[in-house]
């Protein structure tokens, strides 16, 4: 479909340059998803959704929409183009809005990021029942009577997409995403009903774990989370669990955001250049991971990808802007979310790093919780464990940490060796000093 797609994209900017457009860029994209999940040991959902769509954005003198429809006949697309370019014209002008120089386009990196799985049209109904089945199963056997209830998914989705933008950037990727899901409801004292999962994705489905050892994860991990109480106000170490670390990281992330440096609503504005963590906290983004979950070879607006650090070792380097946001700035883009997001993992496990700290809590779940990116405080539940002499004594519940993250992450002292390999952020367990964990 490669080159019916890039064709298709061809013709709807020569229409609407026919029709008025200064420049456009257009993105046409077709993705299947199919889902099996069970419950009580039988199929509760069974899907499988294709969709197709047609996203055009516009530069009609000096304005700007975006605009998207599923209709790809031409017929209708004719139509289409010509009304969005005249309800372009009805738009205030934004002297910013452009497509971006050529030469960002330039310096594609000439590597195959292997993001679809060439065997994915052997994966066949009957394998993804297999596998909803046994992550089910898994989960149910480990839990034993405490198990109140257990759904289990397996869903994959595969997707291509076609950009050409009029000014010379053309792509095209296919990509695969297989996704195991395990999530189990318990009985506890009273009416307490701790909630666990566990999960896995990868973009190869030879690369996912074992769909019984996702199923006893769940279940261990809801299990460990009975009898979880309060402790008193305390200031002790705290470690956060790697798959946990986005959850917070998020806040620092949404402040090195173009809209929000140039809005004044990120309490990093004017700190760039300067030390805003621990020496422990680098943070690089790396699009060109093969088979990365964030990988790509060029950004939304066509600029050619490349490796970035934003933090390194505590001092603020850069922040994600895109095209539009330099030009408000006056700087010089980089990129305007996250790809592969990864902070580098230290040497020591987390057991023990639990040995030598003695008494801690490490954190394995986040609830609610809010960030101000404008002041940089934040507020968060946390759940997790208790531990003293490298042991778990206690499950937590209910608590709260409240800080600002210029002070928090200075609290850094230290990277476990267990980045999480299944979401775009390959995070770490990340281990903080003297934090004040607020309950009784």
């Amino acid at each position: 479909m490669k080159k019916d797609m890039l064709d298709l994209c061809a013709w709807v900017i020569e229409q609407a340059r026919k029709s008025g457009a200064n420049g456009s860029r257009v993105r046409v994209s077709r993705n299947r998803l199919v889902e099996i999940g069970y419950r009580e040991r039988k199929p509760e959902t069974i899907k499988e959704a294709t969709s197709q769509s047609l996203a055009l954005q516009l530069f009609v003198d000096g304005r700007f929409s975006w605009q998207s429809t599923a209709d790809l006949r031409k017929s209708a697309l004719a139509e289409f183009i010509c009304s969005a370019v005249a309800t372009t014209r009805l738009i205030a002008k934004d002297e910013h809005r452009s497509l971006p120089d050529p030469k960002y386009y330039q310096g594609r990196a000439a590597i195959d990021l292997k993001m679809r799985d060439t065997e994915y049209e052997s994966w066949t109904p009957e394998k993804r029942h297999q596998v909803a089945k046994a992550l089910e199963s898994a989960s149910l056997e480990a839990g034993g009577q405490a198990v109140i209830s257990v759904e289990a998914s397996s869903h994959d989705t595969y997707s291509e997409q076609a950009f050409m933008a009029s000014n010379g950037c053309e792509g095209y990727q296919e990509t695969t995403v297989y996704v195991l899901v395990a999530e189990m409801t318990a009985r506890d004292e009273g009416d307490r009903r701790p909630a666990g999962y566990d999960y896995a994705v990868s973009r190869y489905v030879k690369s996912l774990p074992d769909a019984e050892a996702v199923g006893r994860r769940a279940a261990q991990r809801t299990l460990a989370m009975r009898g979880g109480r309060k402790i008193k106000t305390e200031t002790l170490p705290v470690i956060v669990e790697n798959r946990d670390v986005p959850r917070l990281l998020n806040g620092l992330i949404n402040a090195m955001s173009g809209p929000n440096v140039q809005q004044k609503r990120s309490f990093l504005a004017d700190k760039k250049g300067q030390k805003i963590a621990s020496d422990i906290l680098t943070i690089q983004d790396d699009p060109h991971i093969v088979a990365g979950l964030g990988s790509a070879l060029y950004d939304n607006e066509g600029m050619a990808t490349r490796p970035r650090t934003f933090i390194e070792q505590g001092v603020l380097r850069d922040f994600y802007i895109d095209w539009y946001y330099s030009r408000k700035l006056g700087c010089e883009p980089t990129i305007g979310s996250p790809t592969n997001l990864i902070i580098p993992a230290g040497t020591r496990s987390v057991e023990d790093i639990m040995k030598e700290l003695g008494r801690g809590i490490l954190v394995n779940e986040f609830i609610g919780g809010n960030s101000n990116s404008t002041t940089g405080d934040f507020s968060i539940g946390i759940g997790g464990f208790l531990f003293e002499n490298g042991q778990r004594t206690q499950t937590i519940a209910e608590m709260n940490i409240a800080d600002n993250h210029l002070k928090f992450w200075s609290k850094l002292v230290e990277a476990a060796n267990d980045p999480w390999p299944h979401q775009p952020w390959r995070t770490p367990s990340l281990v903080f000093r003297d934090v004040v964990v607020s309950g009784l």
